[in-house]
C-alpha cells in the first residue's frame, strides 16, 4: 500500500495564507516498498487544497487531504510526469489518508477538470 513515510513540518506565513516545508516530506507511489516516491523538499510553499472561498463551509483548504494537497501541489509546480498521473497519486494519496470516497472522487474530478499544473505540452 502507498504511505507517507514523513510527517508534514512547516510553518505558516504571517497571514496564514501559505505553508512552507521546513523538512523533506516522502510519500511512497503504489505501495511502500515501490521504487517510485516522491520527496516534496524544505522550502516548497503551499496553499493546501486551491478551494475557492464560496466552497470552503462545505471543503477547507486543510482537511484530512491536507497531505495529499500538498502532494499535487508540488507535482503540478514542478510538473513532474503528467497531469493525469499526478491527479491520480493525489487521489491514491486521499485514500491512504483515508479520506470518504465520495469526497477524493468529488476532489479528484475537480482538479481533473479544472486542474492547471506546469505540464509540458
Amino acid at each position: 500500500m502507498s504511505k507517507f513515510t514523513t510527517p508534514l513540518v512547516g510553518s505558516w506565513n504571517d497571514d496564514m495564507t501559505f505553508f512552507t516545508l521546513t523538512e523533506d516530506f516522502i510519500y511512497y507511489v503504489g505501495s511502500l516498498n515501490s521504487n517510485e516516491y516522491i520527496d516534496v523538499p524544505v522550502g516548497f510553499t503551499t496553499d493546501f487544497a486551491s478551494i475557492p472561498k464560496c466552497f470552503q463551509w462545505l471543503l477547507p483548504q486543510v482537511g484530512r487531504y491536507g497531505k495529499a494537497a500538498v502532494l499535487h501541489d508540488y507535482l503540478y509546480s514542478e510538473g513532474i510526469g503528467t497531469k493525469e498521473r499526478a491527479d491520480y497519486i493525489f487521489y491514491e494519496a486521499m485514500g491512504v489518508l483515508k479520506v470518504p470516497k465520495c469526497i477524493r472522487m468529488i476532489m479528484y474530478l475537480i482538479v481533473k477538470k479544472y486542474g492547471v499544473g506546469n505540464f509540458k505540452k
